[in-house]
C-alpha cells in the first residue's frame, strides 16, 4: 500500500507540474508584445518582416483576450536626434534605390518632416531609427478616398461641412466658405478633449501620421502638437509613448504644408485616434491628415478580398523622374522599332527636352487621311498621375501590338498617335523632390519662371466676342483659324517657351482630336473654358459644337470606372454625376486663354481636359488600380478620331486645293483643309439639319449620295473602331461624275434633335441630293 501511495503521489505531482508548466508558456505568451498578431504575421506574404528592433506594438484586443493595458517594450535607449531638414539629395543615378524609411515611397525625397524624437526629451526617450532600414507603409487612402466617410469619427465638429469627413489630406474648401464643402474639420470646442479618428476595419501596422491645417482664404487654423493612440474595439485606447511618458508630436506651423511624423514603433491596431493638445493661438482645433499604414492581409475577410484591384498587365508601375522616363522611352522604342518614334517638340525653362512618342504603322509620316490624336499630360508639374498613365499607355499599346491584340492593332495602323507624357519637367522635379505626400497641394504645379502653362495661351476667345458683338462690319469676322495676336509673340510677352513649343508643335501638325490629362478632381472638362459675360466667374459658355464635345467628354467618363459611378463621394466641392461626369469648362470655374478654346479656335483640334484623380500625386501602391480605372477610358477615346468623313478637296482637275474652308450650316465654326488638301472631320461635326459647302472655291456639281458613319449613342458608347461604323467615310471632294462629291450646292441633313443636359444618341443616315 505505502508503494502504491507513493506512486500515485509521483503521478500527482507530474500532472501538477505539467499544468503549471502549461499555465506559465501562455503567461509568456500573453506578455509578448506582438502575441495577438503573430499568426497574422506568420501568413503575411506582401510585406518584409521588420527588423527585431523597434518590434511592432500591438494594444489589448477587446475583452476576453487580455488582463489590462501593457506598455510597448521600448527598444535600447538612443539619445533623441535633433530635427532638421535632410540635405538634398544628389543626382539620382541609379534606377533602384535604397530602401525608403517608413511612410516614404521611393519618390519621396528631401521632404520637409518633423522629427517623431523631438518630443522625447528624457533619457527612456524612443528614437526613430533613421539609421536603420525600416518597411515602408503607404498612405492608408484618406486623400484618394479609399478610406470612406463612415471610417472617419470625430468627437465634435463646428457643423457639417466641418465634419470629421472633411479631415482629409489636401482636400480644398469651396469658393463660398461655411458651406457643406469647408477645408478641414475642426472641432466644436477648443479643449484637449478633441479627437479625429480612423477606422482601418482591419488589423493595420501604422507608421506615420501627416498633417495639414484648414484650407481657407480667410482663416488661420492648424494644430500645433498632438497625441497619437490606437485602439482594437474603439473603446480602450493606448497612447503612443517616449518611454516613460505620452509622446507630443510637433504640428504644422502654417495650413498648408504637410508635416510628416513616424511613429517610433510601428503600432498594429484597428483604430488610430489624433488627440490635438495645442493649436494657433488666435485659431482652432482644425485639421486634415493621412494616415501611413500596412493593412495586415486576413484571408478570411472576404469584404476585402473582394474589393481588392489587381491588374494583369505587366507594366512597370512606378513613378519615373526624368531621366528614368527617357530610358522608358527608349526600352518602348526598341520593343517596338516599326511603329514608335521618340522626338522632341523643344526645351523647358531649365533645358529639360520635352520629350513625344508617336505611334503608327510609318512612324515619321503624315498619311494622307489618317488622322492625328495626341495625348498630353504634365501641364501642372504636381499633377503627375497623367504623366505615369501615359508612360503605362505607351508600354500597354506596344505590348498589345507585338501580342496581335485586333483592336490595338487596327488602332495604331489608322491612326498616327502622339503621345507628350510630361509638359513641365521643371515643376515635375520638384513635386518629385516632395513626394506624393508631402508635396502639397501646389509645390511643382507652375514652370520654372512662375506660369501656369494651362492658362497662358492666347486669349482668342475674347478677339472672337468682341468681333461678333460689333455692327455694320466691313468683312466677315473669321471663326476659325484666328491668328495670334501679335504682342503675344514678341520676346517680351510673359509667354512660357513650353507654351511657345506646344503652340509650334500644334500648328506643324494637323491633329483632330486631343486630350490633355490633369488632376485634382476626376472629371472631363470641354469648351469654352472662359465665361462670355463680363463680371462673372461662372457661366455656361458652350462652344458651336457643343453637342460634340459632350459626347466626346461622355466617351472617356462613362467608359471611366469612377467617373460615372453616383454612389462615389466628390473629390473637394464640385459634385458632376448630373452631367455624368462632365462639365463645361466655364460652368465650373472661368479661365482665360486656356489651351482648350485655343485648340477650338486656332486648329481644327478638338481640346478637352481630363482629370483622372482625386489625388494629384498618388503613391505608386495606387498606380495599378489607377491604370485599370482609366485603361478602357483612353483608348475609347482614341478611337474617337475615327468618327467622320476624311478624304480629299480636289478642283475640276484632280488637283488638290490645300486650305480650304468648310462651312456647316448650323453651326458657326469652319474646318479648313491641310496644306495637303486632306480633310478629316467627326462624325458628329456635321450635325443633323445641316449642309457642307465648300467657302472658298467653286466645284462642279455632280453630287452622289452620302452615307455618314454611325455615330455613337449612349446604348452604345464605345463601339470599336475596327467596325465599318467605327471609322471615318472616305470622301472624295471632285467635279468628276464617278467620283463622290461635296461641298457645291448645299447637302441638306436632317433637322437635329432639341439641346439637352445629356449628350445626343445619334444615329445613322444617309443623305441624299434628290430635290435641291
Amino acid at each position: 500500500m505505502a508503494r502504491r501511495g507513493a506512486a500515485a503521489l509521483a503521478l500527482a505531482l507530474g500532472l501538477l507540474a505539467v499544468a503549471l508548466a502549461r499555465v506559465g508558456a501562455q503567461g509568456a505568451a500573453l506578455q509578448a508584445p506582438d502575441y495577438y498578431v503573430q499568426e497574422t504575421w506568420s501568413r503575411e506574404p506582401y510585406y518584409a518582416r521588420p527588423e527585431p528592433e523597434p518590434e511592432p506594438f500591438s494594444p489589448p484586443l477587446p475583452a476576453g483576450t487580455g488582463n489590462g493595458e501593457r506598455e510597448p517594450r521600448p527598444p535600447e535607449s538612443r539619445p533623441p536626434k535633433t530635427a532638421t531638414k535632410p540635405k538634398k539629395a544628389p543626382k539620382r543615378e541609379r534606377l533602384a534605390p535604397e530602401a525608403p524609411p517608413p511612410g516614404k515611397n521611393s519618390s519621396r525625397k528631401g521632404v520637409r518632416t518633423k522629427s517623431s524624437e523631438k518630443a522625447a526629451s528624457d533619457d527612456h526617450s524612443v528614437p526613430v531609427a533613421r539609421d536603420e532600414v525600416r518597411e515602408g507603409c503607404p498612405p492608408l487612402g484618406l486623400e484618394t478616398l479609399k478610406i470612406t466617410d463612415f471610417q472617419l469619427h470625430a468627437s465634435t465638429s463646428k457643423r457639417y461641412g466641418l465634419g470629421a469627413h472633411r479631415g482629409r489630406l489636401n482636400i480644398q474648401a469651396g469658393i463660398n466658405e461655411n458651406d457643406f464643402y469647408d477645408g478641414a474639420w475642426c472641432a466644436g470646442r477648443n479643449d484637449l478633449h478633441q479627437w479625429i479618428e480612423v477606422d482601418a476595419r482591419r488589423l493595420t501596422k501604422f507608421t506615420g501620421v501627416i498633417t495639414q491645417g484648414r484650407n481657407s482664404l480667410w482663416l488661420s487654423d492648424w494644430v500645433t502638437s498632438y497625441k497619437v493612440m490606437v485602439s482594437n474595439d474603439s473603446h480602450t485606447w493606448v497612447t503612443v509613448k517616449n518611454g516613460s511618458g505620452d509622446m507630443i508630436f510637433e504640428g504644422n506651423s502654417e495650413k498648408e504644408i504637410p508635416v510628416l511624423n513616424e511613429l517610433p514603433v510601428p503600432m498594429v491596431a484597428r483604430y488610430i485616434r489624433i488627440n490635438p493638445r495645442s493649436w494657433f493661438d488666435n485659431g482652432s482645433i482644425c485639421m486634415r491628415m493621412e494616415i501611413l499604414g500596412c493593412p495586415l492581409p486576413d484571408p478570411n475577410n472576404y469584404y476585402h478580398r473582394r474589393n481588392e484591384m489587381t491588374t494583369t498587365d505587366d507594366l512597370d508601375f512606378k513613378h519615373h523622374n526624368y531621366k528614368e522616363m527617357r530610358q522608358l522611352m527608349k526600352v518602348v522604342n526598341e520593343m517596338c522599332p516599326n511603329i514608335t518614334r521618340i522626338y522632341n517638340i523643344g526645351k523647358s525653362h531649365q533645358g529639360l527636352k520635352l520629350y513625344a512618342v508617336e505611334i503608327s504603322d510609318h512612324p515619321g509620316e503624315h498619311e494622307v487621311g489618317e488622322p492625328e490624336f495626341h495625348y498630353m499630360a504634365g501641364a501642372h508639374g504636381n499633377e503627375v498621375l497623367g504623366r505615369e498613365l501615359m508612360l503605362l499607355l505607351l508600354q500597354f499599346l506596344c505590348q498589345e501590338y507585338l501580342a496581335g491584340n485586333p483592336r490595338i492593332v487596327h488602332l495604331v495602323e489608322e491612326t498616327r498617335i502622339h503621345i507628350l507624357p510630361s509638359l513641365n519637367p521643371d515643376g515635375y522635379e520638384k513635386a518629385y523632390e516632395g513626394g506624393s505626400e508631402l508635396g502639397g497641394w501646389s509645390l511643382g504645379r507652375w514652370t520654372h519662371d512662375g506660369i501656369d502653362i494651362n492658362n497662358n495661351f492666347p486669349d482668342l476667345n475674347t478677339l472672337l466676342w468682341e468681333a461678333e458683338d460689333r455692327q455694320n462690319l466691313p468683312r466677315k469676322v473669321p471663326n476659325h483659324y484666328i491668328a495670334i495676336p501679335e504682342w503675344f509673340l514678341s520676346e517680351n510677352a510673359t509667354v512660357a517657351v513650353e507654351t511657345r513649343a506646344v503652340i509650334a508643335w500644334m500648328e506643324k501638325i494637323p491633329f483632330v482630336l486631343g486630350g490633355n490629362l490633369q488632376g485634382g478632381e476626376l472629371v472631363v472638362a470641354y469648351p469654352y473654358d472662359m465665361v462670355r459675360s463680363l463680371w462673372k466667374t461662372q457661366e455656361h459658355s458652350p462652344t458651336p459644337d457643343d453637342h460634340v464635345f459632350r459626347w466626346l467628354a461622355y466617351s472617356y467618363a462613362s467608359t471611366h470606372r469612377l467617373m460615372t459611378d453616383a454612389r462615389r463621394r466628390v473629390c473637394h466641392t464640385e459634385d458632376f454625376q448630373k452631367e455624368d461626369g462632365t462639365v463645361n469648362g466655364a460652368s465650373w470655374h472661368t479661365v482665360a486663354g486656356s489651351l482648350n478654346d485655343f485648340s477650338y479656335l486656332h486648329t481644327n483640334c478638338f481640346e478637352l481636359s481630363i482629370y483622372v484623380g482625386c489625388d494629384k500625386y498618388p503613391h505608386e501602391s495606387e498606380l495599378p488600380e489607377e491604370w485599370e480605372n482609366n485603361r478602357e477610358s483612353l483608348i475609347v477615346f482614341m478611337e474617337q478620331v475615327h468618327r467622320g468623313i476624311k478624304g480629299m478637296v480636289r478642283d475640276a482637275h484632280g488637283k488638290g486645293i490645300p486650305n480650304a474652308i468648310i462651312s456647316v450650316e448650323g453651326v458657326n465654326h469652319d474646318i479648313r483643309t491641310g496644306t495637303v488638301t486632306a480633310l478629316c472631320l467627326l462624325s458628329s461635326v456635321v450635325p443633323a439639319g445641316s449642309f457642307l459647302e465648300d467657302s472658298g472655291h467653286t466645284l462642279g456639281s455632280s453630287l452622289q449620295p452620302l452615307l455618314l458613319p454611325e455615330p455613337p449613342s449612349l446604348e452604345n458608347p464605345s463601339v470599336p473602331s475596327s467596325s465599318p461604323s467605327g471609322r471615318c467615310s472616305d470622301v472624295t471632294v471632285s467635279t468628276r461624275p464617278t467620283m463622290v462629291a461635296m461641298f457645291s450646292n448645299p447637302v441638306r441633313l436632317p433637322l437635329p434633335p432639341a439641346a439637352s443636359s445629356q449628350p445626343p444618341a445619334f444615329s445613322s443616315r444617309g443623305v441624299s441630293t434628290a430635290g435641291l
